[in-house]
């Protein structure tokens, strides 16, 4: 398909291109009122469109703002992108997508794509807390902005959001010894990922703060997806290692995790519970419902969008992390 150009106009009526242009731009002092409606009427007909792209790409800017995902499985980066493309569109900007399938090599050739379509700026959930680090670093002195979300990277010096997940998991395990459980399994997350730390950190320091031994054994790197939960947990059973509560790294893997357990007749939460972070509408959606930490996605978004286009309107703006408060929800798999 053609598009129609001002080159085609200018044909159609035998005036000169700058005239056609002018007109376009509501130009009433060089051009006549009578040629204006002219080319107006001829627009139309043709079809033609302004070239936004050329246009923005002229003052140095598209207009558009990246947003790079590891996964679109789990709500919680649909909503994200959901809430940030509203935000972002009613500011001016579009949005470009793409998910990194958990693969640094794509997440590289994500970036380096938006890169080449000149983005704006870029929000990004990485996947890797290492391999991208010099391609991070290379696409902001080349003035192209980024801010981490949910997943984020303490030794860069770029704004970030996202929750204490420190704080949150402490607390969701201190929830579960006071139920009486003192055999947790903590199935964490990816050990190339900030949050996994930090997750294991409040793990460890409420088992400490309960006295309880912590046991290796107790700690099952189980990634982030339902597969994982599923396998962990069958090799837990499997060699016998006795426990009455998970502590998940992401509601996934907690899904899986709850599959083979009812499963194999186990009955949640009266024989083991479970809990997880990253909860979303799917841990209602279940029976039993499982008690979660989740996050304020709306409110994530829109303080990426807001912080990203500070960013780009006064880039020499200070860079911070802010620290959003997430809603421990206790539904029937704790209680």
């Amino acid at each position: 398909m053609k598009y129609a150009t001002i080159i085609d106009i200018a044909k159609e009526l035998g005036i000169s291109k700058s005239t056609v242009s002018r007109a376009l731009r509501g130009d009433n002092q060089n051009v006549s009122k009578e040629t204006q409606a002219k080319i107006l009427e001829v627009a139309q007909r043709l079809g033609y469109k302004r070239n936004e792209l050329a246009v923005n790409l002229r003052k140095q800017s598209t207009r558009t703002i990246g947003i790079v995902v590891p996964e679109m499985i789990t709500s919680f980066y649909v909503n994200f992108i959901t809430y940030a493309q509203k935000y972002l569109n009613k500011s001016g900007y579009r949005v470009m997508l793409a998910q990194s399938q958990e693969n640094p090599e794509v997440e590289r050739i994500n970036l380096q794509m938006m890169e080449d379509y000149r983005v704006d700026g870029i929000l990004l959930s990485i996947c890797h807390d290492q391999v991208n680090l010099n391609e991070y670093r290379r696409i902001i002195r080349k003035g192209i902005p980024i801010v981490l979300f949910d997943r984020t990277i303490a030794e860069m010096d770029v704004s970030q959001i996202k929750i204490d997940d420190y704080i949150k998991s402490f607390f969701m395990v201190e929830h579960l010894i006071r139920k009486g459980k003192t055999k947790i399994i903590h199935l964490t997350g990816p050990s190339y990922i900030q949050n996994t730390f930090e997750r294991i950190k409040g793990y460890k320091d409420a088992l400490s703060k309960f006295n309880i031994p912590f046991k290796e054994e107790y700690l099952v790197e189980a990634g982030v997806d339902f597969n994982s939960g599923e396998n962990a947990v069958r090799m837990l059973v499997e060699k016998n290692i006795p426990f009455d509560a998970i502590f998940c790294f992401t509601e996934m893997s907690a899904l899986g995790a709850k599959n083979y357990l009812q499963a194999t007749g186990i009955k949640i939460p009266q024989d083991v519970s479970i809990a997880c972070m990253s909860g979303t509408e799917l841990s209602k959606l279940v029976y039993p419902t499982i008690t979660a930490v989740e996050q304020p996605v709306e409110l994530m978004a829109e303080t990426a969008s807001k912080i990203i286009i500070e960013k780009l309107e006064n880039p020499a703006m200070t860079n911070k992390t802010i620290v959003l408060d997430a809603e421990t929800v206790y539904r029937e798999s704790t209680l």
